[in-house]
């Protein structure tokens, strides 16, 4: 079964440039595509993706130079990191430590749980 989102469109474009800022695809000091174009390549309304960079710029995520387009600001991979390090923090976890709290599955259980993921990762 499809997994639905259900955030606002607005913010699933922003959560997709912010991966993209993370994944080097919108390196730092680079400009963004216009409203206009990036509108038209995701298939949505320009004020759709107006008030996604909005959202990104108030968070200083992009910055905007009037008359020249928005850019990906200096800092905006720790920003981002940040922001979604916090959102994880209150927003996930707790329903994660309710789960394992209900599965009685211990501390130490977890952190050798996590030790083998990271382990595996590399």
């Amino acid at each position: 079964m499809p997994v639905i989102n259900s955030k606002a469109i607005y913010l699933q474009l922003a959560d997709k440039i912010m991966d993209g800022i993370l994944s080097g695809e919108y390196p730092s000091g680079e400009r963004l595509p216009s409203v206009r174009d990036y509108a038209a390549s995701v298939e949505v309304n320009s004020n759709t993706v107006m008030r996604t960079y909005d959202f990104l710029q108030q968070r200083g995520v992009i910055s905007n130079k009037r008359g020249v387009g928005f850019f990906v600001d200096a800092e905006a991979r720790q920003t981002i990191l940040e922001l979604r390090r916090s959102q994880f923090f209150n927003e996930e976890t707790p329903y994660f430590f309710n789960r394992l709290k209900q599965f009685e599955v211990s501390s130490r259980e977890l952190a050798e749980m996590y030790q083998n993921y990271l382990k595996n990762q590399q």
